[in-house]
């Protein structure tokens, strides 16, 4: 549980530098797009921060299934194994 404490922190930390949107309000349950209110742009932006950030590749029909925080962690965790 350590390591979607701290990739979700990362995460928020990413969410907030390019959209603004407040760090507490990105948690695992919520939606990029619905709940976030996170642009296709925006989404592309995160997605090449996270590669940096975390030392990894999301290929492009990967980034497609991103749709939650959630799914965000899971993805991020299961490259960094």
């Amino acid at each position: 549980m350590a390591d979607n404490t701290k990739t979700l922190a990362d995460i928020a930390d990413i969410v907030n530098d390019i959209t603004g949107v407040d760090q507490a309000e990105v948690t695992p349950e919520k939606s990029f797009i619905d709940d976030l209110d996170v642009d296709s742009l925006s989404m592309v932006e995160i997605v090449y921060a996270c590669e940096e950030r975390f030392g990894i590749e999301i290929p492009d029909d990967k980034s497609k299934d991103l749709k939650t925080v959630g799914d965000a962690i899971d993805f991020i965790n299961a490259a960094q194994a």
